[in-house]
């Protein structure tokens, strides 16, 4: 839990998923433990590395909806970095039930504001106020409903200017690796 929390954003996804059937593990889950270990073991040279870049911080926000078919919960996960170093992460399987691929988008995108309105809260050196942060996604729907009464949170943190909203495309998106399965070539891209 610690390389996944810590330093190694590219666990994420498969030490939420695996964290699912501790209390009931198979045989496969065993052989699952057993391949995220020999990728640890290859991927050694993975970590966060911090350098000097300009101090802008960007957030990523996506979905994976009915990512479980057995409970047709999603799961959703956020990046925020800073320059080009990543800075804060979570890859979460909701607790509710969206009815819509909008609907889940929406419930991350919350979820990624309210960090971030936590997060810039907390970092008491902040310039006050701080610049317009653009969290990126890769839903052209969930941008242009983003000013809807849905999620009033979102609507305000756009309203006051602390954040803004723009698009993204999958293949772009670091947040992907938090989601869903992907190829290893996939992840390391992400990563990169």
């Amino acid at each position: 839990m610690y390389l996944m929390s810590c330093t190694r954003l590219d666990l994420a996804y498969a030490v939420s998923k695996l964290s699912r059937y501790t209390s009931n593990a198979s045989v496969e889950y065993w052989r699952s433990i057993t391949r995220l270990l020999r990728y640890l073991r290859y991927t050694r040279e993975c970590g966060l590395h911090y350098g000097r870049y300009p101090t802008v911080i960007k957030g990523y926000s996506d979905v994976n909806w009915i990512s479980d078919i057995k409970d047709s919960r999603s799961t959703s996960g956020y990046v925020f970095t800073l320059g080009s170093a990543t800075i804060s992460w979570k890859s979460s399987k909701k607790t509710i039930i969206a009815r819509s691929t909008m609907e889940s988008e929406f419930i991350a995108l919350d979820k990624c504001g309210e960090k971030l309105r936590q997060f810039v809260e907390d970092v008491p050196k902040w310039p006050k106020p701080v610049t317009v942060i653009c969290i990126h996604c890769d839903s052209q729907s969930k941008i242009g409903r983003a000013q809807s009464t849905i999620r009033n949170m979102i609507r305000q943190l756009i309203s006051i200017g602390v954040i803004s909203i723009d698009y993204v495309k999958s293949k772009d998106n670091i947040v992907d690796p938090l989601t869903k399965s992907l190829s290893r070539d996939l992840v390391y891209k992400s990563l990169r």
